[in-house]
């Protein structure tokens, strides 16, 4: 028993030294397992049966001899406490009965009234002075019969605790001189026998001493006084005033009172005789239990509250609730009634329960400071007792070996708070929502301990609490790195079980490396400014480099497989990870285990690239064996291949950025292998994709399925190109190209990079071609077959009928290409179709020169198909259509199409351009005025002169005239030609003559109609040489477009002309006419 009541009597020790927090730094990189910081062990809070069996003896004993009133928020019933406590302990019916009957058979204790006389106020003054000297005689009478009485009546008698109370068991406090309001903060023990006949009583007198006369008129000061010595002359000497009185019977009291009553006279005189402040407890002595008479009491309430809390704790574990720190009714009251039995004081109860006249209700410290370290409960529940222990500290009521009972909760409690922040990641995870909440509870109750200035005072040598929990955390998170690292520990000690049992110890390292960061971080920075997760940082990464420096310089003395490459690569990117939640070079106080690490993994680059490329390339084969060459959907064209190639690509791109190596003369190397292996892939693509078209279309009998294959296929190549051409970005080769400017001359990296990739894309534009080149020559000899056919049709088909054959053909194929090519691949196979259909029309066209119903047809089939390879926009654009060759067949078929007169009007339209456009006098000119008169339908012509005519006879010199017509003749029929007189050897002839043609003025008005004015030179033995010729427009001559009659006719100067040297087509076109009569003849005249 004396082990489970008694506390150490000694001082705490130094707090650093009981928690034995020793952390040791890995600096060196070497780190065995560190030793576990010691831990104050906690207070136990389970007795023993024959401990337990004691104190259940003493409570019963406080419920079975309870005194006064119950307070208004305990129990009244004792067989409800009684349950209370048979569940609390717990005991077994039985057994509770039993020891319920030895409690019941136990001398009860002594009755007592702890009666404190506080003060009082308002008294009457006796004095002459006016004033009194005040003093009280109490004490109990007992034995007095309450029937009949009621609890607030009063006996009025005079000297009652004289008369009534044996004089030893009266009790006098001092006398206060000369007031009113006396102060006397007195405490008396009465004892008594049956609260229920027995009664308090106390008396208020006033000192009567003996004066002179000579010294009570010295204290006179008003007529009042002066009446006071006329009565004290008729009293006893020294006999002494009655002040009032206070009658209570006890069992009318509570189990404390703290209150004000009346004074009570003997006599309707001054009824108002002023109040008594009076505190009474109604306490226990001589208790007869074994705890009581054997150890201190508020040891033994101490364990009755551990008891007690600890039952309201497990109840509420099993009801799946937290406990909040608040007491049950039940508790409440045995606490209560045991402490004010055992007479504990204010801080005794604030060290071990809860204090009833506190609003708030401040629980224990020393029993729950315990309690904490073996039941679980929130910490928050020790607040309260923290902030009472503060106060009655300052009160200064403590004994010396109280303060290490004090000190020693402080220490204990401490060191057991910093062992939970030193396990803080499993005593609070996170996987419970309500951890953060406790691990911030338990931070603001160390916070607040250490700052209460009995802590300070009591354990000095405290180091400041947020060193501590730093060397906690530091420790801590040794630990658990060392817990983590045993626990990832493989059974089978290979270099691939190392490697990963390494890296799976990386990411548990990351993981909780981002709760610190996100969650635990702000919790200790806002309670104790302390930076956890650099903390936590800094000693994980001296620990993760030196296993990860060890394992690589192990695995990469010899040949490094792919599986070990691949956990090598793995583990490379996880402390990538790791190094990018630290702080930035510029924060940094000094360099880091892990700075440079990459270099650590150099040697197995190689494999790494290998081990991409070859996946990849597995990857691609398996995709192309599985692809049966259909499109994924009506507007996804390509294939599952294409998808799986793009996927493929895209996991290489990922890698590169993945690897992101930090040497850029190295990351330059490593990027052009890269790129390197992707453009491999692409053309090893190309080369199994139209393998598989061969394989899949042997068997085929449908040419049109072959066909829809030959379309995925290019659809799929195109989709190549498309990803192909995000390598510069995928890489990021701008960022690389920053990088390595300082390492590579300039250009290298586009001479490299750049040509590599220009080479892959120039290669799949190779083959695209090749696809799509054959599905336009499946289609180029049907296009001919139609075009021919269009030439040959009867001449009474119209052309517009002639030519449908053709648009059908085109629009079934185009539409059927269209579906099954993507955009940029169509274009390309109606560019090849466009091209090769006007090459087709050219030839065509070039043996129907003669035919002009033929010419006609083709010419209309030309503009057709125009129309449909535009497709409204949907095409190929105007400038893509309107090549040289093109425009060339649209003049062609323009005039092939014409009839024979209006080649004619158009040779004369092509000459009159010709005359407006020149304007050199080469060979010569002539000066005309020529005005139409519309009255009387009349051209009127005046020939002027010519000059600077070539001489074309042998003299040096010419014989000059000039023919004048109005052409073309067929609108002119009945007008023949004119002549000048000729000029015999004259350059510069003057003819100065006037032609009229009588002639309406509609034709002169058409297109091509002209004055044509031809120079000859005359020869008498032979043919007439040309000179040259002009041509004069009729719609320029004026009157020809007017009603008014031509004013002034202006001259005219027209060069001469020639026609040209190599044949004009249109006369050659007429030429070429053989069965056309008057193309012929037009011909000969030209």
């Amino acid at each position: 028993m004396a082990a489970l009541f008694s506390h150490p009597q000694r001082r705490p020790p130094f707090l650093r030294q009981a928690i034995k927090i020793r952390r040791r730094r890995v600096r060196e990189l070497q780190d065995p397992l560190p030793q576990t910081a010691q831990e104050m062990e906690p207070p136990p809070h389970h007795f023993s049966p024959e401990e337990r069996t004691l104190l259940y003896e003493e409570a019963l004993y406080t419920v079975l001899h309870r005194l006064g009133q119950p307070e208004p928020n305990h129990v009244m019933e004792a067989s409800e406490l009684l349950r209370y406590l048979q569940e609390a302990f717990p005991m077994e019916p039985e057994e509770h009965q039993q020891i319920l009957q030895r409690v019941q058979e136990l001398e009860k204790p002594t009755f007592c009234l702890k009666a404190t006389v506080k003060q009082a106020k308002g008294i009457l003054g006796k004095d002459v002075s006016g004033f009194s000297d005040p003093y009280c005689l109490l004490g109990i009478e007992q034995g007095v019969s309450m029937l009949g009485s009621s609890p607030g009546s009063r006996r009025r008698q005079k000297a009652v605790v004289r008369h009534t109370i044996p004089e030893e068991q009266t009790h006098r406090t001092q006398v206060i001189t000369q007031t009113l309001n006396p102060v006397w903060d007195e405490t008396f023990i009465l004892e008594f026998e049956d609260i229920n006949n027995s009664r308090f009583h106390l008396d208020m007198w006033d000192l009567d001493t003996v004066e002179s006369v000579r010294q009570k008129l010295g204290d006179l000061t008003d007529l009042h006084g002066l009446r006071r010595i006329f009565k004290e002359a008729r009293k006893d000497k020294g006999q002494d005033d009655f002040l009032g009185n206070v009658v209570l019977r006890l069992q009318d009291l509570r189990c404390r009172e703290d209150q004000w009553y009346p004074l009570e006279p003997c006599t309707e005189t001054y009824p108002d005789r002023g109040q008594c402040h009076l505190q009474f407890q109604l306490i226990h002595k001589r208790r007869a239990t074994v705890a009581s008479r054997s150890q201190p009491s508020y040891t033994v309430h101490l364990h009755l509250l551990q008891q007690l809390v600890s039952h309201e704790v497990t109840r509420h574990q099993e009801g799946s609730t937290s406990w909040d720190g608040s007491l049950s009714r039940q508790a409440a009251t045995i606490l209560f009634l045991h402490a004010t039995q055992k007479d504990l004081s204010d801080f005794h109860q604030s060290l071990a329960t809860p204090q009833e006249a506190s609003e708030q209700g401040q629980h224990t410290w020393l029993a729950y400071s315990r309690l904490y370290q073996s039941l679980e409960f929130p910490s928050s529940c020790l607040l309260h007792p923290i902030t009472s222990i503060e106060y009655q500290w300052i009160q200064g009521r403590l004994k010396a070996e109280q303060n290490v009972e004090l000190a020693n909760s402080f220490s204990s409690l401490l060191a057991y708070g910093l062992s939970l922040l030193r396990r803080f990641r499993s005593v609070f995870p996170l996987s419970v929502s309500d951890s953060p909440a406790r691990l911030q509870s338990l931070l603001r109750v160390l916070v607040q301990m250490c700052k209460m200035k009995a802590f300070q005072e009591l354990c000095p040598d405290s180091a400041p609490l947020p060193h501590l929990v730093t060397e906690a955390l530091q420790t801590g998170t040794v630990e658990w790195f060392h817990l983590k690292q045993q626990q990832r520990q493989p059974m089978v000690q290979g270099i691939l079980e190392v490697g990963k049992a390494l890296l799976s110890l990386v990411q548990d390292i990351i993981g909780d490396l981002h709760q610190c960061q996100h969650t635990w971080n702000k919790i200790f920075h806002n309670a104790l400014k302390i930076d956890l997760f650099s903390t936590a940082f800094l000693e994980l990464q001296w620990l993760v480099a030196k296993r990860v420096q060890d394992h690589t310089a192990a695995v990469v003395s010899h040949p490094v497989s792919p599986e070990t490459g691949e956990s090598l690569f793995q583990l490379y990117i996880s402390l990538k990870e790791l190094c990018k939640l630290g702080p930035v070079p510029s924060e940094r106080a000094g360099v880091l285990a892990l700075d440079g690490f990459h270099r650590w993994f150099q040697p197995a680059i190689p494999s790494w690239l290998q081990k991409t490329y070859s996946v990849a390339l597995a990857r691609v084969q398996r995709a192309v064996q599985m692809d049966e060459l259909v499109p994924l959907g009506e507007l996804t064209k390509h294939s599952t291949s294409a998808v799986d190639l793009s996927t493929c690509f895209a996991q290489i791109s990922h890698t590169a950025r993945q690897l992101d190596w930090p040497d850029p003369e190295e990351a330059f190397m490593i990027t052009v292998k890269f790129v390197e292996d992707t453009c491999r892939l692409a053309l090893v693509y190309c080369s199994l994709i139209k393998s598989r078209a061969r394989e899949l279309s042997a068997g085929q009998k449908d040419q049109g399925q072959a066909a829809n294959m030959l379309c995925v296929v290019v659809n799929d190549m195109e989709q190549l190109r498309l990803v192909i051409g995000k390598l510069p970005t995928q890489l990021a080769w701008d960022a690389l190209e920053q990088r390595v400017g300082v390492v590579l001359e300039p250009g290298q990296l586009q001479n490299t990079l750049h040509a590599q990739l220009q080479g892959a894309l120039a290669g799949l534009g190779h083959e695209i071609r090749t696809g799509v080149r054959t599905l336009a020559e499946q289609l180029e000899a049907g296009i001919a077959k139609h075009i021919q056919k269009l030439v040959g049709i009867k001449e009474s088909v119209l052309p517009e009928d002639a030519i449908l054959p053709l648009m059908k053909f085109l629009e079934v194929k185009l539409c059927y290409m269209n579906t099954n090519l993507v955009q940029e691949n169509f274009n390309s196979l109606l560019t090849l179709l466009w091209t090769h259909t006007l090459t087709v029309l050219v030839e065509v066209a070039a043996s129907q020169r003669s035919c002009p119903l033929a010419s006609n047809r083709l010419k209309i089939a030309l503009q057709d198909l125009e129309i449909c390879f535009y497709a409204e926009g949907c095409g190929l654009p105007r400038e893509a259509l309107h090549t040289a060759t093109f425009q060339a067949l649209q003049r062609d078929l323009e005039l092939q199409a014409a009839s024979s007169r209006e080649l004619i009007q158009k040779y004369f339209c092509t000459r009159i351009v010709q005359q407006a456009e020149t304007t050199a006098e080469e060979l010569g000119a002539v000066t005309v005025k020529a005005a139409y008169h519309a009255s009387e339908q009349k051209l009127r012509v005046e020939l002027l002169s010519a000059s600077n005519l070539l001489p074309l006879d042998s003299n040096g010199s010419s014989d000059p005239f000039v023919q004048l017509t109005l052409e073309p003749r067929h609108e002119f029929p009945e007008l023949a030609p004119r002549e000048t007189q000729k000029h015999k050897k004259d350059l510069h002839p003057l003819f100065d003559e006037t032609f009229e043609f009588l002639v309406p003025a509609e034709p002169c008005q058409k297109d091509g109609a002209c004055l044509l004015l031809t120079v000859l030179d005359h020869d008498t033995l032979g043919a007439d040489d040309l000179e040259g010729e002009a041509f004069l427009p009729l719609l320029s001559v004026p009157g020809l477009t007017g009603t008014e009659e031509p004013g002034e006719v202006p001259q005219t100067r027209l060069p001469l002309i020639y026609p040209a040297p190599n044949g004009d087509p249109i006369l050659q076109l007429l030429e070429s006419r053989k069965g056309d009569r008057e193309a012929q003849v037009f011909v000969r005249q030209r």
